[in-house]
């Protein structure tokens, strides 16, 4: 097993890199806002109103038990692209140990200068400006649970990046993803409207090009080794500032995925006993 570790930590951190310095040099100007409420990110802050409940009860329902007060206590969670934090401290308030990651060294001086408010996260959440594929090297196999919320319309492998996400999680962790559906409607909506138009996104935060259908990430999940157990449709309603679930996929969706088991030397899943990792895929669907 630890040469199959050395193999992968090595074979990562040879190939090119999921950060995109585009995307980049973005949200270095823009990383003293995070925790402006009514500014640049306020879609980001009330999303929490349905992230945090869709990760907390998904977990909740694959545990035996949990803790009166603090659920999420002893799972470890890695928030890919934490940015200022938005996602990190309220896990961390749930109980659980979270490690936020972001490459950008200013949106991690900004979440660090945020979570100094709060003593109940001095032990539970830190940070670390860093990339996925560094995370590999050093921590194969450690995670229950990755969220990356946001994220993977920003970089630059996606196939790359969801193999980075099944090596740090352990056999049967859990693999959360929040993203824009690439569609008419999401170039139209996403891009036009909420960039152009209302500016309630910083105009140029996202490129239509690199968006991710469904069909196009469960594809990318289930090669690497996931199993996907639930995609949610997300609507956004910028009048009221309110997120809510929806059948539709066509603009934003969430994606809940297990990992199966080991992978081979080939590359190839071992699923792992009782996972329902055998399922097909068209059992994937809302859960909420």
């Amino acid at each position: 097993l630890w040469l199959f570790r050395f193999t992968m930590r090595r074979l990562f951190s040879t190939l090119r890199s999921t950060v995109d310095s585009k995307e980049m040099k973005k949200f270095q100007l823009l990383s003293h806002k995070w925790w402006d409420e009514e500014g640049e990110y306020s879609a980001l802050h009330s999303m929490n109103d349905i992230r945090v409940p869709f990760i907390r009860d998904t977990l909740l329902n694959m545990r035996n038990h949990h803790q009166l007060g603090n659920p999420l206590s002893g799972l470890k969670i890695l928030d890919v692209g934490c940015g200022g934090g938005l996602l990190s401290e309220p896990l961390g308030r749930l109980g659980a140990s979270v490690t936020g990651i972001d490459p950008v060294e200013d949106s991690i001086r900004t979440a660090d200068w945020h979570k100094s408010f709060d003593p109940i996260l001095a032990e539970r959440v830190q940070y670390k400006s860093s990339s996925l594929e560094e995370i590999v090297e050093e921590s194969v196999e450690t995670f229950d649970v990755i969220v990356a919320s946001e994220v993977v319309e920003h970089v630059a492998d996606l196939e790359m990046f969801i193999k980075c996400c099944y090596q740090v999680l352990k056999p049967e962790g859990s693999l959360f993803i929040t993203t824009i559906n690439k569609t008419q409607l999401s170039y139209v909506l996403g891009i036009v409207v909420a960039e152009k138009i209302i500016g309630i996104v910083p105009e140029g935060t996202h490129e239509w090009e690199k968006f991710v259908s469904p069909e196009e990430l469960q594809h990318f999940l289930e090669s690497s080794g996931f199993s996907v157990k639930a995609v949610n449709g997300m609507l956004y309603n910028p009048l009221t500032g309110v997120w809510s679930w929806r059948e539709s996929r066509s603009l934003n969706y969430a994606v809940h995925a297990v990992k199966c088991g080991r992978q081979d030397e080939s590359g190839h899943a071992e699923p792992s006993p009782g996972t329902g990792c055998q399922e097909p895929s068209a059992t994937a669907g809302t859960h909420l």
